[in-house]
């Protein structure tokens, strides 16, 4: 029986547990030690800090595996480059890896490999801050290179801004340095895709719907790409550009990308599968689960045939649920009748938890996911869904 590594063991990982052991595979959990629900879904546990690639290569060496991979999450990308180059297995280099865990390294290779993106100076100190804002007109960017989910993430009007947010972004970030970047301006998508040996198995535009924190944050995501008989080639082309700029490979591929007046630029990317229900999108577009795809790319199984070109492609929404105020949860009223075009309608919440106002993806309450003829009709139905849900919070 082969052995699987996944690293991460919450709910965003559950999905991976479970479509490797419909497939017969023995899976090994690797993530800190708590009350992870993939430690109970998993044949083994290991106490790793999936943060580490040396910690993570010698416990897969321990457990003899035959694959390893993660989704969802950028922690363990680096070291299922490390352990994939180490040990012979499919999977991204550990060089991808690192440049895909850390911004200023990818932002540099765009650069090198002509993706369209935003200008950026590197930041060490105060003093190097103040001399890279005098480069740039207001408002900027102030990014932390190594968080995900918009942590460590500033627009920034005013210079007095920037030196405030300064100070909030190194007190997050493990790194010595950050990135002061152009703001532009623009609507935000995405794109997801996987590649097996040099060959790109699909390429997915997809809209997003954004919630306006300190910078959009993806809250939502659907398909098919509104724009993609207008500048679907032109983003598969700059994704095409930093996969091969960043080194990718063997790997799920996570992009995020901003269009301003018809133009594509690139925001960051990653050799894993998206956040925020992206791997359902993916799988129920393709009539598939995505997850086993993940599963099998990483075992060096066959994959390819999932994605045939003439499989029909299944309009999708989704969307996370949030709150606009904080409190503790009293009740959860669902009035939704279980119907075929909900897909998944989930809480992650109960009565008695605490909940905070949202501003990024642990904020999260649930999750809906809808399927329908075009996307105007998910558009339409989430309106009809949303109104049936009412969460009570006491004070």
């Amino acid at each position: 029986m082969k052995k699987l590594m996944i690293l991460g063991a919450s709910y965003s990982q559950l999905p991976l547990y479970k479509a490797a052991k419909k497939l017969g595979i023995h899976t090994i959990a690797a993530s800190t030690p708590g009350d992870w629900p993939g430690f109970a879904a998993a044949d083994e546990s290991s106490y790793t800090d999936i943060s580490d690639p040396e910690a993570v290569l010698q416990a897969a060496r321990k457990y003899r595996i035959d694959g390893i991979t993660t989704c969802c999450l950028d922690t363990g990308v680096r070291a299922v480059g490390y352990v994939c180059e180490n040990l012979g297995l499919k999977g991204l280099s550990a060089r991808a890896g690192e440049i895909s865990s850390d911004k200023y390294k990818m932002k540099e290779a765009f650069i090198k490999g002509g993706v369209n993106c935003a200008r950026h100076i590197c930041i060490r100190n105060r003093e190097e801050l103040e001399t890279a804002l005098d480069q740039f007109r207001f408002p900027v960017i102030l990014k932390a290179v190594d968080l995900m989910g918009s942590r460590g993430i500033f627009r920034c009007n005013t210079k007095e801004e920037a030196l405030v947010n300064y100070k909030e972004t190194m007190a997050a970030t493990r790194k010595d340095y950050c990135l002061v970047e152009e703001f532009i301006e623009g609507k935000i998508l995405g794109c997801e895709a996987m590649l097996s040996d040099g060959k790109m198995l699909y390429c997915l535009p997809n809209n997003i719907d954004a919630y306006q924190s300190h910078v959009p944050t993806p809250v939502g995501h659907s398909v098919p790409y509104k724009k993609q008989k207008t500048l679907g080639a032109e983003v598969e082309r700059q994704v095409s550009l930093a996969i091969k700029a960043v080194g990718l490979d063997n790997c799920p591929v996570n992009c995020d990308l901003i269009e301003k007046d018809d133009r594509v630029y690139v925001i960051e990317i990653t050799g894993r599968a998206g956040a925020t229900c992206l791997p359902e999108m993916v799988g129920l577009y393709y009539g598939i689960n995505y997850y086993e795809a993940i599963v099998r790319l990483a075992l060096d199984m066959e994959v390819a045939e999932m994605f045939r070109e003439d499989i029909p492609h299944q309009a999708n929404l989704s969307r996370i649920l949030t709150s606009e105020r904080a409190g503790i949860v009293k009740a959860i009223h669902n009035e939704n009748d279980s119907t075929e075009d909900i897909f998944d309608l989930s809480f992650n919440i109960k009565p008695g938890d605490e909940v905070r106002r949202y501003e990024n993806g642990r904020d999260r309450l649930g999750q809906l996911i809808l399927t329908g003829e075009n996307l105007n009709a998910c558009e339409k139905r989430l309106k009809q869904v949303l109104s049936k849900i009412n969460i009570e919070f006491t004070l």
